[in-house]
């Protein structure tokens, strides 16, 4: 039973030492400062870990907040999550300036332990709280005020009878774009298309660490040959360019747009709310961004598809190395995204190892015997074969015009479609002897579960973010930084929790990977977000990743250990 009068309990508590803190521990009714408009529940505040001592990363406050979400806001998952969304938002604007933190993430829209909207309409928000006491001493009318008057405050501003009529249409509005953003996905396999840009969509960014539209940005334009017409619940019809399945070519000159209309496809596999730009911009949600990363580890990965074998004699089907090339880091990561079920691969020319993508007439003259095969011999019997297309940035090598099916050529950011002269000019130019046909079928892997294991040397289990690059695992530090997907730090949090959980949980040392992956979205589907808790007391900002992140970092886990191989 919740306990009342927290604010004078802390008062209580002043000068006392700050270890006194955790007495705290459990419900209290959430102060108010008079009578609810509305005749409804006040909610409760819960003091779910109290810090015990200044210095410790800070208490975490969670408050319900009874029927303060309605209907309209909460009758689907989605519309739950973005209402969550839009008042992590505006919790954290009502909070400015205060030491209360609240997770409300960047422009994508992702469910989160930070906030969460049930069913019933019942609101969920869990904050840090630095609780004061700078000499180890209680402040209690400090306190008191953070707790008792600043959060109570704060929070009453998320119920929707307290809303103004402006932020009631706001949330609205917000709902309705992530419902529509969702359909628009879901449109695309029907419609065999891979990526859909609308028409009037924003694609640049101001800046490498600034994800908000660029202001006064060239707004896109779909190019009337793969003009494409999307329903949606709410916006009703939209008009954009729908980019198909197969090869897609993006090419054009330099700083012209091209990298540019591949983040945004890249990106679009998150939701985004009204004001982003990319509103209407959608991948499909098994579309992986794959480059080359120097220095990566691998672990028993078959790259023969792109390493036809090895001057040492070790065999490529079954390969291992704790220090990869670009090239062999680039075509690990594209056997292990489709390993992992990715049915789209990403690629930008710039990211890329260049011997992993082209081998040009010349090349082939001088050097005989070449390991590597190139993606422009695998790329087509990759979507006739195996049904997993590509779209790729390519300015640097006229090799791939013969086989991509599209091409669309940015110029001033304005985008075209020019794949029947890209055809022309590879028919009528001398080009490279195609040398391997087909594509091997991916070995999948078995993980042993033992090795996703975040004990320290201690047997403390360790796993922490920093950052969006870097994710601590038990002894281990895993570099995500050419996971371009991977958009906030407490998304790296969930990856790090759903390594655990496969290793604990799901795999049992005798099903793949790619099988562990499918159970865990299964329990993901079920129980949300709090799939990857440890327990309802956990004090963890939680953002969910998709199982093609977590894949990717169980790969780049250097102490990761592959039982056996399955063809």
């Amino acid at each position: 039973m919740a306990r009342r009068d927290l604010a004078q309990t802390l008062r209580d508590l002043d000068g006392q030492s700050y270890g006194r803190y955790k007495s705290l521990a459990g419900a209290w009714d959430l102060p108010d400062r008079g009578e609810r408009s509305d005749g409804g529940e006040r909610g409760s505040l819960e003091i779910v870990r109290a810090q015990a001592d200044p210095f410790a990363p800070p208490s975490r406050v969670r408050v319900t907040l009874p029927g303060a979400a309605p209907e309209e806001l909460t009758r689907t998952p989605d519309r739950r999550r973005a209402h969550a969304t839009f008042l992590l938002r505006r919790l954290r604007g009502a909070l400015r300036g205060s030491p209360l933190q609240v997770d409300a993430g960047g422009q994508q829209v992702l469910a989160r332990t930070a906030g969460q909207v049930r069913e019933d309409g019942t609101v969920v928000i869990e904050l840090g709280a630095p609780l004061p006491g700078p000499k180890r001493r209680i402040l209690g009318r400090e306190a008191a005020t953070l707790l008792g008057e600043t959060l109570p405050a704060a929070v009453a501003t998320l119920r929707w009878t307290d809303l103004p009529d402006d932020e009631r249409a706001a949330a609205v509005r917000f709902a309705e774009t992530v419902e529509d953003a969702v359909a628009l996905r879901d449109a695309l396999a029907d419609r065999r298309l891979v990526a859909f840009v609308a028409t009037g969509a924003v694609l640049p960014r101001r800046s490498g660490i600034d994800d908000r539209p660029l202001e006064r940005a060239t707004a896109f334009t779909a190019p009337e040959s793969l003009e494409v017409t999307l329903d949606t619940p709410n916006a009703g019809p939209v008009v954009g360019m729908g980019v198909p399945e197969g090869v897609t070519l993006i090419v054009g000159g330099g700083y012209h747009g091209k990298s540019t209309l591949l983040r945004a496809i890249e990106a679009g596999v998150h939701d985004h709310g009204p004001g982003d730009g990319r509103e209407q911009v959608v991948a499909r949600a098994d579309a992986v961004k794959v480059r080359a990363e120097d220095g990566r580890s691998v672990v028993r990965s078959d790259v023969s598809a792109f390493v036809s074998h090895l001057p040492s004699g070790e065999p490529t089907d079954d390969f291992s190395t704790t220090n990869a090339s670009g090239s062999t880091s680039q075509a690990a990561s594209m056997v292990e995204a489709i390993e992992a079920g990715a049915g789209v691969l990403l690629v930008d020319e710039d990211t890329s190892a260049t011997n992993m993508m082209i081998r040009d007439a010349r090349m082939q003259q001088l050097i005989a015997t070449e390991p590597l095969v190139p993606f422009v011999e695998r790329i087509r019997p990759l979507h006739a074969e195996r049904g997993v297309s590509s779209v790729l940035v390519m300015g640097g090598s006229g090799d791939y015009l013969g086989v991509a099916d599209t091409v669309i050529m940015m110029s001033s950011y304005v985008a075209s479609e020019v794949t029947e002269q890209a055809h022309d000019i590879a028919a009528s130019t001398p080009g490279r002897t195609q040398e391997h046909s087909g594509f091997p079928a991916v070995t999948a892997r078995v993980v042993d579960p033992g090795s996703l294991d975040p004990s320290g040397r201690q047997g403390k289990r360790r796993i922490t973010a920093r950052g969006v690059d870097t994710l601590t695992f038990g002894e281990d530090d895993v570099d995500l930084a050419a996971v371009e997907q991977v958009v906030d730090r407490s998304q790296v949090t969930g990856i790090g929790r759903a390594m655990a959980l496969l290793g604990d949980h799901v795999l049992d040392g005798t099903i793949t990977l790619a099988e562990g992956l499918d159970l865990l979205d299964a329990q993901v589907a079920r129980e949300g977000v709090d799939a990857l808790r440890d327990g309802p007391r956990d004090p963890a900002d939680l953002a969910l990743p998709r199982r093609h992140e977590v894949a990717a970092a169980v790969n780049r886990l250097r102490s990761l250990r592959v039982r056996s191989l399955r063809g």
